[in-house]
């Protein structure tokens, strides 16, 4: 091998490993923006944590939902919900997912659901009403998670075809 040759390969590599070196810090530099989930992932106890505690007190308008999700990611956030108290909030899960529900004036209201693996949302009656429910598919066939408001506070309601 030639003197020029070993100087090519010798400038390559050099090349090589500076842009790699370069890499690896604007990675760790930028973070977990590009690495990991925004805000990390949550664990079901900090999940059951959260929900505990009381909502926020800053006055809400009521909101009229804008649409309805078909199949919902682990968790679905909605608009704010028409004026609640706080501390009534439950949530309450089945056989094919779950819900987020609260007691406002006009009776019970969904303020979130989501679908477990393998179902999906196939209907949802968020109320305000008297009974507010989501309806979801999958392998187990059909599974209804109704909410009513007993006495201020969100209890479900069994379903009809258990």
């Amino acid at each position: 091998m030639g003197r020029r040759t070993i100087l090519a390969v010798a400038g390559w590599l050099a090349t090589a490993v500076v842009a790699t070196l370069i890499g690896v810090a604007a990675i760790r530099l930028v973070g977990e923006s590009l690495t990991g989930t925004p805000g990390g992932v949550r664990s079901q106890e900090e999940i059951a944590r959260a929900l505990a505690e009381p909502a926020p007190t800053a006055p809400t308008a009521p909101a009229t939902p804008t649409g309805v999700p078909t199949s919902a990611p682990p968790v679905v956030t909605s608009p704010a919900s028409p004026s609640a108290e706080p501390g009534n909030r439950r949530s309450y899960t089945s056989r094919g997912g779950g819900v987020v529900a609260e007691c406002v004036p006009g009776g019970a209201y969904l303020v979130s659901w989501y679908a477990h693996q393998g179902y999906r949302v196939d209907d949802v009656d968020r109320g305000p009403d008297d009974e507010a429910e989501v309806k979801f598919v999958g392998p187990g066939g059909e599974d209804e998670l109704s909410v009513r408001c007993v006495g201020g506070v969100p209890m479900p309601e069994p379903d009809d075809d258990d």
